[in-house]
């Protein structure tokens, strides 16, 4: 029975409250239920509070005075306060929370699961036109029928897995190179099939009406990958640079990249924004007279 914190309870409701992916997925594990307290309710955990309470009382206050330099230190000096607390009698009971322990809890408890628990981030994505998601700066495939389609991915340090309404529709091993594609073979849809209108050849008659530097540019993109799904993000970025710049200007562009053997959307970008497609200016030659009064010559100095 946890507190409303935002790591933990994401919407906060007494009837229906929305428990955090990650904090629901570490209770699956262990069996357990979450019933999280009402916002403003110290009282619906009041056995919490009051364990609290002793902790500050017989732990924290007796070790107030004293200084402590390492991690080890401080758990050596803990423990047998832990354990001096939990033997001590209880005033209106009988026993002490150890004994209730021992004869209540511990023959309850279950043995923890065979596989340690791994610690996974949860998020929704959007299968983009090349039908791949982004997850930390990597680009990772789904089945072609879900491009621009919303989905949930779960990753942890040594997997991804992408959902569909509670339905893994696609699993790779985890990948930290940024910029990079994990591509199956089985996720592509069939050469001559578009796939939400867009297909590798929309790419080049689109680039083929801008012009023939253009259309080079593309199709030098979608031959440089394993896969040309793998490009079209970054051709769908070159082509819309038309709308912010015009199409003779992207043109100029495409061909300046070619000449430097840079062909990419950041590249292109880079060339349009620093106006590195126009051809340099030429040095303007002056229009003085061979001879003025500013000209001293040669006999001034004689």
């Amino acid at each position: 029975m946890p507190d409303n914190l935002k790591s933990g309870v994401l919407h906060p409701s007494f009837y229906e409250p929305e428990i955090h992916p990650s904090y629901q997925d570490l209770a699956r594990h262990y069996d357990t239920a979450i019933l999280p307290a009402r916002v403003r309710k110290p009282r619906d955990k009041a056995k919490v509070e009051a364990g609290v309470l002793l902790a500050q009382r017989w732990i924290l206050a007796r070790l107030r005075h004293r200084k402590f330099f390492s991690l080890g230190e401080l758990n050596a000096a803990i423990r047998p306060l832990v354990m001096a607390l939990n033997a001590h009698p209880f005033q209106k009971l009988p026993g002490s929370r150890r004994s209730v322990f021992l004869s209540v809890d511990q023959p309850a408890l279950k043995p923890l699961p065979a596989i340690r628990h791994e610690f996974a981030e949860w998020k929704v994505v959007t299968a983009g036109i090349d039908y791949h998601v982004e997850i930390a700066g990597h680009y990772y495939s789904v089945p072609y029928r879900f491009a621009r389609q919303k989905l949930d991915a779960r990753y942890t340090t040594t997997t991804v897995e992408i959902f569909h309404r509670g339905e893994r529709v696609a699993s790779h091993p985890r990948a930290f190179t940024k910029g990079q594609h994990s591509t199956q073979d089985v996720h592509l849809a069939p050469p001559h099939q578009k796939v939400a209108g867009w297909n590798a050849q929309r790419f080049l008659d689109w680039a083929q009406r801008i012009g023939p530097h253009t259309l080079a540019a593309i199709d030098h993109l979608l031959r440089s990958r394993r896969h040309p799904q793998q490009a079209y993000r970054a051709a769908l970025g070159i082509l819309r640079l038309e709308k912010t710049y015009g199409a003779d200007r992207l043109e100029a562009a495409c061909d300046r990249a070619i000449q430097l053997q840079s062909i990419s959307w950041r590249s292109l970008n880079s060339i349009l924004k620093n106006h590195r497609d126009r051809p340099p200016r030429k040095p303007t030659q002056s229009r003085l007279p061979a001879e003025h009064a500013n000209l001293r010559g040669a006999h001034y100095y004689h």
